[in-house]
């Protein structure tokens, strides 16, 4: 399958899964994209992490900062834009790794919950996206932000079988299935994908097998 010349946004949240983008879940989809000979246009905001976490440790770094663009651009070789600067008409379809920075930086569901607010550029390109009836893939917990956006049209979404997650998911909009984490989740009303990749686990071959068939999926409406 290749899709030559289409344009396919990624949405990045910083680098590290505590505190931004998951690693590697956002290579994985870029990796899985590459192969099939699309045209990868990344984006991240241009604003400070919620926070920083010591990912040795896995607790927040007093008096430290870092910048959601600046980190996602690690991931990106610098090949990054910043999100806002890039509409709907210019994409074919979008995908959003996740990592806690979705829920954190993208979104605040990591503080509010159900209650959470998203990034008003990310809202309004998701939005557009949908308008345009243009696919989207939603990888771990960046359904969250799906169920947020999208709760008008009561998305169907996987996070993985955890069950206050589904529960905030439902409560926001959504439909939730259970899934394991090699399969993806399809809406095919919507023209959206969704896959648990570390929200399950345990390790990056498995992962990797669903974000595969996330990507595959997303392409295969272009």
């Amino acid at each position: 399958m290749t899709a030559e010349g289409k344009k396919i946004g990624v949405v990045l949240a910083g680098c590290g899964y505590l505190d931004g983008a998951e690693i590697q879940e956002a290579t994985l989809t870029l990796l899985a994209l590459d192969r099939l000979g699309v045209e990868v246009i990344a984006m991240a905001p241009n604003k400070e992490q919620a926070h920083v976490v010591d990912h040795q440790k896995a607790e927040p770094v007093e008096n430290s900062s870092r910048n959601v663009f600046d980190e996602s651009a690690r991931i990106t070789r610098g090949n990054l834009k910043e999100l806002g600067s890039v509409s709907a008409d210019e994409l074919d379809a979008l995908i959003l790794p996740g990592g806690f920075g979705a829920a954190k930086n993208l979104s605040d569901f990591a503080f509010n919950g159900t209650d959470m607010s998203v990034d008003e550029n990310l809202e309004k390109l998701i939005r557009d996206m949908r308008a345009a009836e243009k696919p989207m893939g939603f990888i771990c917990i960046a359904p969250a932000i799906a169920a947020k956006v999208l709760s008008d049209v009561a998305p169907q979404l996987t996070i993985g079988n955890d069950p206050d997650t589904a529960a905030a998911l439902k409560s926001m909009g959504a439909e939730h299935r259970d899934c394991p984490v090699d399969e993806i989740v399809v809406d095919e009303r919507l023209k959206v994908v969704s896959t648990p990749a570390y929200m399950l686990g345990p390790s990056i071959a498995p992962v990797a097998k669903g974000i595969d068939k996330l990507v595959a999926k997303v392409i295969s409406y272009l």
